[in-house]
């Protein structure tokens, strides 16, 4: 965290004093939390460090907002490919789509009635739908990835572990819930979750006195489906804060290697 939180204070100070002496401003800052003096000699170029013999150019603003960017993206990214894959809900305990619940005493009386594998079949037809639209996230956390500005990511890296999961919950809720309606609704009915859950409130409604369930579990499908990716985005996100070593672009382990050179062990 010490790295991320210089690296932020570095880019808000920039912020204030303009692009012509920002280049300059953010080495000088740079040196400085390396404890280096003005009258320390450096053995490289004005845009380099060396601290163990080996330098790396040093990044420019554009870059560590990029690179905490992309951070953030591949991390959304990742969330909606594991979601999306075959078994990304029913085989992950932390986001299967279980019965609604007020439909849970339904289950239960099927349950005691014989009809475990109609339940059952219920249970994977409703995660198959939501592994089905999960992919469909993609490219609406990017747009709001890239739509970011220096006071979001700002906010999100010194804010809380779950910043970065609340500015995504704010921005792409309502954009979620509209691409995933009907997307969910065709995979509901494509994987005959809609049949399954119908005949299901259809017989428990043809029960003497029992209360009765709405047959309709589109909307239920949708909203878990959203609850269950901004719950895995949470724990990359965490990831992201902790493991600083997943540097997977070149830009990505420019900023990063220059900020460990700098700055880890001061």
């Amino acid at each position: 965290m010490k790295v991320i939180r210089t690296l932020i204070i570095t880019i808000s100070l920039v912020a204030f004093i303009g692009q012509e002496a920002s280049a300059q401003f953010f080495k000088s800052i740079l040196d400085k939390v390396a404890g280096k003096s003005a009258s320390t000699p450096t053995t490289t170029t004005a845009t380099t460090t060396t601290t163990t013999g080996t330098s790396v150019l040093a990044p420019s603003t554009l870059e560590i907002g990029t690179a905490l960017k992309q951070a953030l993206e591949q991390g959304t990214t990742k969330s909606s490919d594991q979601l999306s894959t075959l078994n990304g809900f029913f085989g992950n305990a932390a986001v299967k789509i279980l019965f609604p619940p007020e439909a849970q005493k339904v289950e239960k009386t099927l349950r005691s009635l014989g009809l475990n594998q109609l339940c059952d079949n219920v249970i994977l037809s409703l995660n198959r739908a939501a592994e089905d639209a999960a992919g469909q996230a993609k490219p609406i956390f990017i747009s709001a990835v890239k739509q970011m500005t220096l006071q979001d990511v700002t906010n999100i890296l010194l804010g809380s572990n779950d910043a970065a999961t609340q500015y995504f919950k704010r921005t792409t809720t309502a954009s979620l819930t509209a691409a995933f309606k009907p997307i969910t609704k065709k995979s509901l009915d494509k994987v005959g979750a809609t049949r399954y859950y119908g005949d299901v409130a259809t017989r428990y409604n043809k029960i003497p006195f029992a209360g009765k369930v709405n047959p309709d579990i589109s909307d239920y499908v949708t909203q878990k489906a959203i609850d269950g990716l901004f719950l895995q985005i949470a724990l990359e996100e965490l990831n992201i804060r902790q493991n600083l070593a997943a540097r997977t672009t070149p830009v990505l382990q420019k900023v990063f290697s220059f900020a460990s050179q700098n700055m880890l062990g001061n």
